[in-house]
């Protein structure tokens, strides 16, 4: 994705937002790069506080699904295996090389923008808007919008399903520090069969049932996989020069280097064997906290220059 410049007067701040990696849409399934490398910027460490905003109409339920999920990936000591943290366990293998300890996600605020108060288009100056009203930007904070679906977010169905970048702030006589954020789409009736798949048939190629998802809701079972797409690649690559292959302009990052695989013997139309709940027949690969269960994306090991299932 084309690294992007843009300029919105916030409050008392000058918000700088460059978008470094998406969940691309050209391919399900993709010939996987031959290495990651890191280019020695900064990661993302620490006990990070990630900050939710909904922006326009969700239900309770959906809301739940996306918390739940990102409490998930802390753990706790009676998760089943595989599970969510273990998922993002597998991260340690990037953190090694950099010798930086691997960050701990942890469940902040969470707003609810039901109001549209920037309109139902979005720039990506309006993403970075909204996740700077989220994150307080102060270190050890992440910033995630949340679109509804019946809100069209720049390039949205066109060229990516979600997308991370930073914010930068510049206040009175004092500099801000930078700031990671991550935005993701409610793609449930936008465009499902590119960013909902495989809870959804898809847009192109093979047309096989759709897989039932594991919380019973294509919009917010496939925003959590672009949720946990875009939350790798911004751990590992926050601000651009972090760990990523190929361009830097169009990277391809711990998790999009991964396209379309979710277990194993995976291939274009099919996403592997997964696990499967015998009562509600729904698929899914990680448990998480509360009883939920969730599809997540393999992630690109930096050590066997392959990708990485839990299931």
């Amino acid at each position: 994705m084309a690294c992007t410049l843009l300029f919105r007067l916030f409050l008392t701040a000058l918000v700088v937002e460059c978008c470094f990696g998406g969940r691309s849409l050209a391919a399900l399934v993709e010939e996987q790069p031959l290495m990651m490398a890191y280019h020695k910027g900064a990661l993302l460490t620490g006990n990070v506080s990630v900050h939710l905003i909904f922006y326009g109409e969700f239900t309770a339920p959906q809301r739940s699904v996306i918390s739940d999920f990102v409490q998930s990936l802390s753990g706790t000591k009676d998760s089943l295996e595989p599970s969510v943290a273990s998922w993002w366990g597998t991260l340690a293998k990037y953190y090694a090389t950099s010798k930086a300890p691997l960050p701990r996600l942890l469940l902040g605020k969470q707003l609810l923008d039901a109001e549209y108060s920037l309109g139902r288009f979005l720039t990506d100056a309006d993403l970075a808007e909204l996740a700077a009203r989220a994150s307080s930007r102060s270190r050890g904070s992440l910033g995630v919008v949340l679109t509804a679906s019946d809100v069209a977010v720049e390039r949205f169905c066109m060229s990516r399903c979600g997308s991370h970048g930073r914010t930068s702030a510049l206040s009175r006589g004092r500099r801000g520090g930078r700031s990671a954020y991550v935005w993701v789409g409610d793609s449930a009736t936008q465009c499902p069969g590119q960013c909902a798949w495989p809870f959804h048939q898809p847009m192109y190629g093979p047309q096989v049932p759709p897989l039932v998802p594991p919380n019973g809701d294509v919009g917010a079972d496939g925003a959590v996989i672009n949720l946990a797409s875009m939350l790798a690649g911004a751990a590992t690559n926050p601000f651009g020069d972090g760990f990523f292959q190929g361009s830097r302009a169009a990277p391809l990052e711990a998790a999009t280097a991964c396209p379309g695989v979710f277990g194993k013997g995976a291939y274009p139309g099919y996403p592997g064997e997964l696990l499967l709940d015998t009562v509600t027949e729904a698929s899914y690969n990680a448990h998480g906290a509360y009883g939920r269960r969730f599809l997540l994306p393999a992630l690109f090991d930096p050590l066997t220059s392959a990708c990485s299932t839990l299931a």
